[in-house]
């Protein structure tokens, strides 16, 4: 079963990249680029969220990401030239969604395991995608099982912020998303 997964993988990825190839040295580059910012942007994000539960539990996290997450993604944009987002199957967010068939078919790939970080090349772009897990046990909180990893206010507040919530059920170093990171080139 491995091994379809791998042979699925291997055929998406050459028919994504015949829109347009890269070169090593260029695909070395913006990989390193990439990894670097969504690195970057995990960390300033996790230790907001981190602070955010500290003052007021995952019901005040909640709310924090919904107001002030695309704001700081936002300032990570301008301060590394480039355009930063998260993209699920499973989103919190429906802006966060898979939006184009290039989006849908790394996401199985990714989802099968089979693949950690990519860099494509469509149109005047580079984009770079790398997985988002479920890896400290304060994701849980919002993004495990409600009534067990989710107390019952923190499920209110996503209900109430997020009605079409898909974003719960995950355990531990669970694959949660994707980061996608665009960089113009010429």
């Amino acid at each position: 079963m491995k091994q379809n997964y791998f042979l699925i993988a291997v055929f998406a990825i050459l028919m994504i990249s015949c829109k347009s190839k890269i070169d090593n040295e260029t695909y070395s580059e913006f990989q390193k680029k990439g990894n670097e910012t969504a690195t970057l942007a995990q960390s300033v994000l996790l230790a907001n969220v981190g602070q955010a539960i500290q003052k007021g539990g995952a019901e005040y996290a909640v709310e924090f990401c919904n107001l002030k997450a695309s704001a700081i993604v936002d300032s990570l944009n301008h301060a590394n030239n480039c355009l930063i987002s998260r993209v699920s199957a499973k989103n919190r967010n429906p802006g966060n969604n898979l939006n184009t068939e290039t989006d849908k078919i790394l996401w199985a790939i990714f989802e099968s395991g089979t693949l950690n970080d990519t860099v494509i090349h469509e149109s005047k772009t580079l984009i770079y995608y790398k997985t988002i897990k479920t890896s400290l046990p304060a994701c849980l909180k919002c993004h495990g099982f409600p009534g067990s990893d989710i107390d019952s206010t923190t499920t209110v507040k996503l209900k109430t912020l997020y009605p079409d919530d898909l974003a719960t059920g995950y355990k531990l170093n669970d694959f949660r998303g994707l980061w996608k990171i665009e960089f113009k080139v010429d």
